[in-house]
């Protein structure tokens, strides 16, 4: 993606949101807005038809609202990963957004260039959580949310330890120091994460695991 900009739909109901993002947006060399949608509705036809690399998705918008939209994009199977960005601070929002296909979540007050690192990081395949909706998902993955089926992946307790690690960020090294073992034995069990889970890398073995409730260890 480094021979073009990251292409960005931005889904918000108030005008004025979207005429600042727009402009925000507007200043990066890498980064161009492609569309603006003013409802849940709108914002999966327009990912449709645009094909942008990122929607920045409101969740309190009418027409479904953002987590319909979140779904209908999923089912649609539409190659653009979407990062959240709400004023809806409740933590129970984050796990259904995350389980709908959000591939990051982010509250509006958060700073504009961190926001823009964000959009880079899930356009590079990257999920992203502002810190209160990463505790949110994994303290979730305790009580909400399907427990692990017949066919689900059976992990071991110390594999889950580190696929909770792994969800927070950390590398071999710090997960290493976490649960006091060696880093080569950090980097067995998330190769073996990554077979038992049928994932390619860290950051898709963390999202597949909160979307199917296997993070909580």
């Amino acid at each position: 993606m480094a021979d073009r900009p990251i292409t960005v739909l931005i889904a918000d109901d108030h005008p004025v949101v979207r005429q600042g993002l727009r402009t925000f947006l507007g200043v990066q060399d890498d980064l161009r807005v492609v569309g603006e949608a003013a409802d849940g509705a709108q914002a999966v036809s327009l990912a449709e038809t645009l094909r942008p690399d990122i929607v920045l998705l409101d969740l309190n918008m009418p027409a479904g609202g953002g987590l319909a939209a979140l779904r209908e994009l999923r089912a649609r199977g539409l190659p653009t990963r979407v990062l959240v960005l709400t004023s809806m601070t409740e933590r129970g929002h984050v796990l259904p957004a995350v389980r709908a296909g959000a591939a990051g979540y982010l509250y509006k007050d958060v700073d504009p260039p961190a926001l823009a690192q964000a959009i880079r990081a899930v356009a590079g395949g990257n999920v992203l959580f502002a810190p209160e909706a990463a505790e949110a998902v994994l303290d979730g993955g305790s009580s909400s949310g399907p427990r692990p089926g017949p066919d689900e992946p059976r992990l071991t307790d110390r594999e889950r330890e580190v696929l909770v690690q792994i969800a927070l960020g950390r590398s071999n090294r710090e997960i290493a120091r976490a649960l006091v073992v060696s880093e080569k034995t950090v980097k067995t069990h998330v190769s073996n994460l990554l077979m038992k889970l049928g994932v390619q890398d860290r950051t898709q073995a963390a999202l597949y695991a909160v979307r199917h409730g296997l993070a909580d260890g």
